[in-house]
């Protein structure tokens, strides 16, 4: 259980990790009230520093020894570090955001994005672990929630178009990497995906299930149905790996009860928390994942009805999957604790 306290002991777990070092830039930029930063990564990362609020801070060696005395720890290590720490953390009395999928699904682990369902982090206390949705979902959802609000939500049909930072830096360095030879002639060798991820889309992010979904997907659907507290809303998705550093892009095709003509959409919208409506298609002026990147919030564009169903809204929206799509969230959910405190 937090206490109250004017500045609080914070780790960062996986620091040396994109969303690790994004996480302790957010944490600076948004002014979190921290006492002392402590960083833990694995040994390859051991002698390593990061700078916060222009000091270095040494990276540890993580081990189930060295959360005693620490308040809250963001967790970007991957889910098996989760899986394995997270319970060392939250014992010795720390409580632990993790970005990872390990605890998502667990009915005692509440499932959070601020701006849609910061409530349930009134019962983080069942495990001291808070987990932190999918990049996809999170942007996602920020969206469907002032529309369920104000016009009930029936069905969801999304394809995203994610970054290659959501899968990590040597992502990002295949990219790259791949770029160059591609542009210079040269014989491309994946690595990291399965096919080359230069000039190319794949329809594939994580593993294929027996139904013909991928992991990915099958996240999508039952993360939003958790953390938008209703599991009568249906939701089918497709997921798409594509040629961009960073920033997720989404295509949403919405159903709801009750008609929402698109300037209603909009207006809804406008006044959303995390939401920035940018939609002026005649300028020009639509989401992109350059407009996002490094911006907190999630962009709204593209709105217009569809008239192939009776209450039907087609959005495109983009956001910084390594910011609001995971160390933003993080931190906002840090955030909300410790005013609940």
């Amino acid at each position: 259980m937090l206490k109250k306290k004017d500045k609080y002991i914070v780790a960062v777990v996986g620091a040396t990790g994109a969303v690790g070092n994004e996480m302790v830039a957010t944490l600076e930029e948004r002014n979190f009230p921290v006492e002392k930063l402590r960083l833990f990564a694995s040994e390859r990362s051991e002698g390593k520093t990061l700078d916060f609020h222009g000091r270095p801070v040494s990276v540890e060696i993580l081990t189930d020894k060295v959360f005693d005395g620490i308040d809250i720890a963001l967790f970007s290590a991957g889910g098996d570090r989760s899986l394995e720490y997270a319970p060392a953390a939250a014992k010795a009395g720390c409580v632990v955001v993790d970005n990872s999928s390990a605890w998502r699904m667990d009915p005692d682990v509440p499932l959070v994005v601020p701006e849609v369902n910061a409530h349930d982090l009134a019962w983080y206390t069942k495990k001291g672990i808070i987990a932190n949705p999918n990049c996809s979902t999170i942007q996602m959802v920020v969206v469907l929630k002032p529309i369920h609000d104000a016009a009930k939500i029936k069905r969801v049909v999304v394809t995203t178009f994610q970054s290659v930072s959501g899968t990590g830096k040597k992502a990002m360095d295949e990219l790259l990497n791949q770029t160059k030879d591609m542009l210079n002639f040269k014989d491309i060798k994946p690595v990291v995906y399965p096919y080359q991820i230069a000039f190319n889309c794949l329809p594939h992010i994580d593993k294929f299930m027996d139904d013909g979904y991928t992991k990915e997907e099958i996240k999508m659907v039952k993360e939003t149905r958790k953390i938008m507290g209703d599991d009568s809303i249906k939701v089918t998705a497709t997921t798409v790996r594509v040629p961009v550093f960073r920033g997720h892009s989404e295509s949403i095709n919405i159903e709801t009860e009750k008609k929402l003509s698109a300037n209603e959409a909009r207006a809804v919208l406008s006044t959303a928390p995390g939401v920035l409506v940018y939609d002026a298609p005649e300028k020009n002026i639509y989401p992109l994942p350059t407009i996002a990147a490094n911006k907190d919030d999630v962009y709204v564009g593209r709105v217009r009805e569809d008239d192939t169903i009776e209450n039907g809204l087609n959005i495109w929206i983009a956001a910084d999957n390594l910011r609001k799509g995971a160390a933003l969230n993080a931190v906002q959910i840090a955030e909300e604790l410790i005013k609940r405190v």
